[in-house]
């Protein structure tokens, strides 16, 4: 699995023209799950993300996680993380996993985030959708199920 995170300010997903999720100060999540990855791998992950200390506390150092600033989610899928572009100048998808055991991955994500207390909204999978946002800092973080799990590419498959 891989995610970019974004402290935001607000932001907002749309698809045909209608809002499908919406937030306020929290985090913008791009998320990608991976050929080798499995679901019981989902709620360490997101406990690492929504636990990382990300926001400010009362004297401007980053020092709060989401939960202590009462933020927000927006949990958008994206395969394109999964792009290689080692070779060539196309990028390769293929260790990206397959549009429907990565749907299913991106509703668990929002059982796992719902038990771990996120309000957290969505955009469409696999739908073509307008992100608006105002980045907070800006801050952007990359996370991995590689360095969480300590795995090596061989490992993955990838």
């Amino acid at each position: 699995m891989k995610a970019v995170l974004q402290r935001v300010l607000n932001a907002s997903c749309t698809v045909s023209g209608s809002v499908t999720g919406s937030i306020g100060h929290g985090l913008l999540v791009y998320f990608c799950a991976e050929q080798g990855d499995s679901e019981d791998m989902l709620e360490k992950f997101f406990s690492k993300i929504v636990s990382l200390r990300i926001f400010e506390d009362g004297n401007g150092k980053m020092n709060l996680p989401l939960a202590d600033v009462g933020g927000g989610m927006l949990l958008i899928s994206q395969f394109t993380l999964a792009a290689d572009v080692s070779r060539g100048r196309r990028p390769s998808f293929d260790g990206a996993m397959g549009a429907e055991e990565a749907e299913r991955f991106y509703e668990k994500a929002f059982e796992v985030l719902g038990k771990l207390g996120v309000h957290a909204e969505r955009g469409v999978f696999g739908a073509h959708m307008e992100i608006s946002y105002i980045n907070d800092g800006p801050v952007t973080i990359i996370v991995d199920s590689d360095s969480i799990f300590h795995r090596k590419a061989s490992e993955t498959g990838v």
